[in-house]
């Protein structure tokens, strides 16, 4: 199990024990796997679990519900899953089937997921609280309401039907929320993959290169590793990198262009998630590195404020004060600075959050705000630090050296006991670095 998943069983064992004392002996806990996707007619997209189901579960296969059940005497984690099939597994891969469910993944029991509908109703009843993820599968929805039904139709006969139903993530996205050491290997692991990937785009990037051929060249290196891209990779060239969430990735990468890549590698089911924006001649020039002088800036600030005890908002504040100082000092904004942040004119040209959780999710679980205020940030939260600049090749308003530039600069932190730790600190980032980097690779 280790091997696919990075994690002992121990570790899904503790989750789970964890979430079911904090839900209580009369609940129940239900949580389907994800489901297969068709891609085209009969073509599937690449199965990925569910990361909720992964993360108490460990288990890599669809057709699969797990259900917990606190306090039951004959077992507590209980997994449906499908059965072996010697046919079915000569097409497509091997199963674990029921006793690879318990012997290899610590399941109590497991039963066909077939037994499904006949099982169920008989572990709600008696149970008071139903923990599920309403609305992110409108079949299963229908399905869990009718094992409900069937059990309120018996109360004549004795029968206690569940009275309250729940949302799961209240619960189990605040476990999510903070690493354990397991958990930071995986995702140091995912960083330092990542890291060689936008080594590999500095050393193949030249004036005449497509997006889509440094896209390769980085997801080349994700795969040689063992790893999957988290999320779909954004490679801009020029006025590109101004898009938030390009995607198209098929432009040429002309002379004199700065190019964004934001890319990060999955392993083992948790996420990496890098920007980093260099020239493709390998030279900034004077208006582009003042910019991206001024995102390294505003990331330093945002990073000082990443310590145990201190708002998670803070960093954002002090990042969006230290690019609007900056955009005033260089031209692009004008007036004082305290009109300017209560105007939010920053918004012009800086358009996001200056970060978000990052886990098994690129955009992890966790709650960013406790009874309105923003949370203080802990020991083992996990998240990425990425303030930018994006100046439109239309905008007219301000001088035309400055026009078409778009910088991001993102990388992944970590609180800890005394402050933080980057995972991605092994790649290059100030201009200076980037350069030096770039002209080694050459």
């Amino acid at each position: 199990m280790k091997a696919l998943t990075g994690l002992s069983a121990a570790e899904f064992a503790r989750r789970r024990k964890q979430l079911m004392r904090m839900a209580g002996n009369d609940a129940i806990l239900v949580l389907p796997a994800a489901p297969e996707r068709v891609r085209s007619h009969d073509t599937h997209w690449p199965f990925r679990q569910d990361s909720d189901f992964w993360y108490l579960s460990g288990f890599p296969e669809p057709e699969a519900v797990l259900v917990l059940v606190p306090g039951r005497r004959h077992g507590e984690t209980l997994l449906f899953c499908r059965e072996r099939d010697p046919e079915r597994e000569s097409w497509d891969g091997p199963r674990a089937g029921q006793e690879g469910a318990v012997a290899d993944y610590g399941m109590d029991d497991a039963y066909p997921i077939e037994d499904l509908d006949e099982i169920l109703p008989g572990l709600l009843e008696g149970r008071s609280r139903v923990y599920y993820h309403f609305g992110r599968d409108a079949d299963f929805d229908l399905k869990l309401i009718g094992w409900v039904r069937h059990v309120r139709a018996q109360v004549r006969q004795g029968k206690q039907p569940p009275h309250e139903f729940l949302e799961l993530g209240h619960l189990l996205h605040e476990l999510r929320l903070f690493k354990s050491k397991d958990e930071l290997k995986l995702m140091q692991r995912a960083a330092d993959i990542s890291v060689q990937a936008h080594q590999a785009a500095y050393h193949a990037a030249r004036p005449g290169i497509r997006e889509y051929e440094l896209q390769a060249d980085v997801e080349r290196v994700f795969r040689a590793n063992d790893a999957w891209p988290a999320y779909g990779s954004i490679v801009g060239a020029g006025s590109n990198a101004c898009v938030l969430h390009y995607r198209a990735n098929t432009a040429t990468a002309r002379n004199g262009d700065l190019v964004l890549i934001d890319a990060g590698a999955e392993y083992r089911g948790y996420a990496s998630d890098i920007t980093r924006t260099f020239p493709v001649n390998g030279r900034f020039s004077p208006a582009q590195r003042a910019l991206h002088d001024l995102v390294g800036q505003a990331q330093q600030a945002a990073l000082a404020k990443a310590q145990p005890g201190v708002p998670y908002e803070a960093g954002h504040v002090a990042a969006v004060e230290t690019l609007t100082e900056g955009l005033l000092k260089l031209g692009l904004l004008k007036g004082s600075l305290q009109k300017n942040l209560a105007e939010g004119s920053y918004r012009r040209f800086y358009r996001h959050k200056t970060g978000h959780w990052l886990g098994l999710d690129v955009h992890d679980v966790g709650e960013y705000r406790i009874d309105g205020e923003s949370r203080l940030l802990e020991p083992g939260m996990a998240f990425t630090i990425e303030p930018g600049l994006y100046v439109s090749a239309d905008d007219t308003s301000v001088s035309e050296k400055w026009r078409g530039i778009g910088i991001r600069t993102e990388d992944d932190v970590v609180i800890t006991a005394d402050g933080h730790r980057m995972l991605t600190d092994g790649l290059a980032r100030s201009a200076d670095e980037i350069e030096e980097a770039m002209s080694a690779g050459r």
